[in-house]
């Protein structure tokens, strides 16, 4: 499983936010290839890391590179958004931090096999976790042209979505979309000529907009966050790196409220309603890639870690 390495990004930086004690219990939610998890868990002495991840040649992968820590290890394969189920599955009601990647891992994106480019041919999948019914190809071949639509609008945030979705509809009445390369050119010969003039490869927005419904990406980031923040203990550190503005604007929505403190009307003399923060956002503004870092690893350009640290 050499072949699944991940570049980790904002490594420095998440070790840090972690604030790691030796003995304490860590959760890496998005374990890939455990570039993260592999410094985690150096630093722990009879503490533990549970590495979780929904792509079983991720866990296999991490499972070799971790090896020499296996007794301080445990590994699940499940979807982050189950946190709390998991968490209690391992009897732990509470973690001293957690790390999730929310970026897709370099490794998916590059075996062709799994139809997340549009660089190579494949038949149309993109699932992360090869058990799932979903595939990109559902998607593509079964879902409504208003549908279709939207996702591309919503989550690819594709100027030209109407026009891609139209041109679909028409194509998999006469017969099913296959490949991946067979999307491709359905979506450039849908776009005017401008915008095939554009740096950027013209199905980027669609396949990223295809990969996010067909994993719920998105969904999974919201009942991650609905549960996190309650299952650490006083002290321990909530770190979720993002790479575009929808996953984002959730983390930050999530993270600013759970640091409200009242929330009663300014002409009230007093606090009635008893609102007290969970977290201190530590630090309030998101961390970003340096330039040494963006010299080695480009893919980290649009990733933010944000970091937040549960009150007593």
């Amino acid at each position: 499983m050499d072949n699944f390495h991940h570049v980790p990004v904002l490594l420095d930086e998440c070790i840090e936010a972690l604030n790691i004690r030796p003995d304490g219990i860590y959760v890496d939610g998005t374990l890939g290839g455990a570039g993260h998890s592999s410094e985690i868990v150096k630093r722990l002495t009879t503490g533990t890391l549970i590495g979780i991840d929904r792509d079983p040649k991720a866990l296999e992968a991490a499972g070799e590179r971790l090896r020499p820590w296996q007794d301080r290890v445990k590994l699940v394969h499940g979807n982050f958004s189950e946190l709390e189920q998991i968490l209690s599955q391992l009897g732990i009601p509470a973690v001293d931090g957690m790390l999730f990647d929310l970026g897709v891992s370099s490794p998916q994106l590059d075996d062709a096999a799994r139809g997340f480019s549009y660089m190579a041919d494949a038949p149309l999948d993109m699932r992360m976790n090869p058990e799932d019914r979903l595939s990109a190809w559902e998607v593509v071949n079964q879902w409504p042209r208003a549908e279709l639509r939207r996702i591309l609008q919503d989550y690819g945030e594709e100027r030209y979505a109407g026009l891609i979705a139209a041109a679909i509809e028409r194509r998999r009445e006469e017969k099913p979309i296959q490949t991946t390369l067979e999307l491709v050119d359905l979506i450039r010969g849908a776009m005017p000529p401008s915008a095939l003039r554009e740096k950027q490869h013209p199905a980027k927005r669609s396949f990223q907009a295809i990969r996010i419904a067909v994993n719920d990406e998105l969904g999974a980031v919201e009942r991650m966050m609905a549960t996190a923040i309650d299952h650490l203990n006083p002290g321990g550190r909530l770190a979720v790196i993002t790479f575009h503005s929808l996953e984002d604007r959730i983390v930050k929505s999530a993270m600013a409220e759970a640091a409200r403190g009242c929330i009663c009307p300014p002409k009230l003399p007093v606090c009635v309603c008893g609102r007290t923060p969970k977290v201190k956002l530590t630090p309030k503004k998101p961390i970003v890639a340096g330039p040494d870092e963006l010299a080695r690893n480009p893919r980290a350009r649009s990733a933010k870690l944000r970091v937040a640290e549960r009150l007593p």
